[in-house]
């Protein structure tokens, strides 16, 4: 069975993560081990490490995530933002191993302007470097399938072949399929005709054996419109269908299956229980 769960917030200490994820019933988590929107952060105390550690395992939750800043860019064509990402990466990778996390979650990269090409080129390089100084680590990279938004790569499934293909290290690196993002870079996940044909695709171009978790997001805009704007699930261009398929794919069975749908509905909403709630209704049983 899918393993279900959420991005969960870390304010009061990374432990609560872990905590109101069990409130939640989830068999997994997903969190930033820092500020997303930073370059850097304070260093993980030995209490936050054991806090953390603690709480999972009491949560029995498996196949934990966290997701690297949004700033990191390893196809920047400038020099110094391409070093200073490959040191956020590497910052990350180490909090996330820290934690004992499975899995880094991370967007590939936008070219700027320099083309696909030359984007997907340094994303390898980059990786490389990162592997390189990391080779140690039990914590796997996965990179994560993009909207397509501006010179964003990872959009095409074409693109981490590509990628896969030109890095040293490919057995240490797999993909988080966003539904949202898919959907939005258009792949269709519906109806089941469409969304077996875009698994063969990304069998094909990317392998299935790759695909390590999931984003459970619906998406605000439509098939093909490359903009990433997350709905609530059934809420959204996307509907029930495309989950209902996913959930009970025996391929993706004990794979860490995450919500990252909006929660700015306030204190008063547990959407997140809402969205859970939606998603084991969509469940068969065996």
């Amino acid at each position: 069975m899918a393993l279900l769960g959420a991005h969960m917030s870390v304010a009061g200490g990374i432990y609560k993560a872990a905590e109101e994820s069990a409130a939640h019933q989830c068999q997994t988590v997903q969190v930033f081990t820092k500020n997303a929107s930073q370059w850097k952060g304070k260093p993980l105390t030995q209490e936050d490490i054991d806090n953390f550690r603690r709480a999972t395992k009491k949560a029995e939750l498996k196949h934990n995530l966290s997701h690297n800043s949004y700033l990191i860019n390893l196809a920047s064509p400038d020099d110094e933002l391409f070093a200073k990402s490959i040191e956020a990466f590497v910052d990350e990778m180490e909090r996330a191993e820290q934690l004992e996390l499975d899995y880094l979650v991370a967007h590939p990269g936008a070219h700027v302007k320099t083309g696909e090409e030359a984007g997907i080129k340094r994303i390898a390089h980059g990786l490389d470097e990162i592997q390189r100084r990391c080779s140690d680590f039990k914590v796997m990279i996965l990179l994560e399938i993009t909207a397509g938004q501006g010179s964003t790569l990872g959009y095409k499934f074409d693109h981490m072949g590509q990628i896969f293909e030109q890095t040293k290290h490919a057995d240490k690196l797999g993909i988080c399929f966003d539904t949202c993002h898919a959907f939005a870079a258009g792949y269709p996940l519906f109806p089941k005709v469409d969304y077996d044909a875009t698994w063969q695709e990304f069998d094909t171009l990317i392998g299935i054996n790759k695909l390590k978790a999931f984003h459970l997001n619906d998406s605000k805009k439509g098939l093909g419109s490359r903009v990433d704007r997350h709905e609530h699930i059934g809420k959204g261009a996307l509907g029930l269908e495309p989950f209902r398929l996913i959930l009970n794919d025996p391929r993706f069975a004990n794979l860490p299956m995450v919500l990252e749908t909006p929660k700015e509905e306030g204190d008063n909403h547990d959407m997140d229980g809402v969205n859970l709630t939606a998603l084991r209704g969509l469940l068969q049983s065996n």
